[in-house]
């Protein structure tokens, strides 16, 4: 038998579930809460129980979203040959990640406009950004870019990424784009390469 604990925990993750998949489809304004707890088979009560409003509930469902995208990168940027290919295999899986219609949607569209830029970007910070400083760092910590800022390096790089996974979303060959994205990067850090010594 569940104790209350597992029970709580698991009221929680179907309401998260339902709702991910309600805002993907219709955004947040457009998610009714009596017709997504009507779903989830549950009352009004155990929303604001669990998340205290409509919008606390969006920021579990993008806070979901921001650790399923990082592990996503984790997994996919380990176990190459060298640092590079495993940095552009992260940034391949954040693209490819990124398709998914509750990544684009939720993440890097309503996220930003619900939760304020701010509130978005502090859990970006925890997850992807975190993920790209330290890819960063051992690029740097190989030799293989140089520059006073790297932090300034995984900014720019942040930026272009969620730029090219919204405009992905879109594309009607999605996959041509996230080569085209992968191989322009991996150009543009050949460019920070350290200058060598004449």
């Amino acid at each position: 038998m569940a104790t209350k604990a597992e029970q709580r925990e698991r009221t929680r993750a179907e309401i998260v579930r339902v709702a991910t998949a309600r805002f993907a489809e219709h955004g947040y304004a457009g998610v009714a809460l009596d017709d997504l707890m009507a779903e989830a088979g549950l009352t009004r009560g155990a929303l604001y129980h669990h998340f205290g409003s409509k919008q606390g509930l969006f920021q579990a469902v993008v806070e979901q979203a921001q650790r399923g995208v990082a592990t996503a990168v984790e997994l996919a940027s380990s176990g190459h040959d060298d640092v590079l290919a495993d940095f552009l295999a992260g940034c391949r899986a954040f693209l490819e990640a990124s398709l998914a219609p509750e990544v684009r949607r939720i993440l890097l569209i309503e996220g930003p406009a619900v939760l304020g830029w701010g509130e978005w970007r502090e859990g970006d910070l925890d997850t992807s950004v975190r993920l790209l400083d330290e890819g960063v760092a051992e690029l740097a910590a190989a030799g293989l870019i140089a520059g006073r800022s790297l932090d300034t390096v995984s900014t720019m790089l942040s930026g272009a990424l969620n730029e090219v996974a919204i405009a992905n979303a879109a594309s009607s060959d999605p996959a041509r784009g996230i080569d085209d994205a992968v191989e322009t990067l991996g150009r543009f850090l050949l460019g920070l390469r350290p200058a060598v010594a004449t």
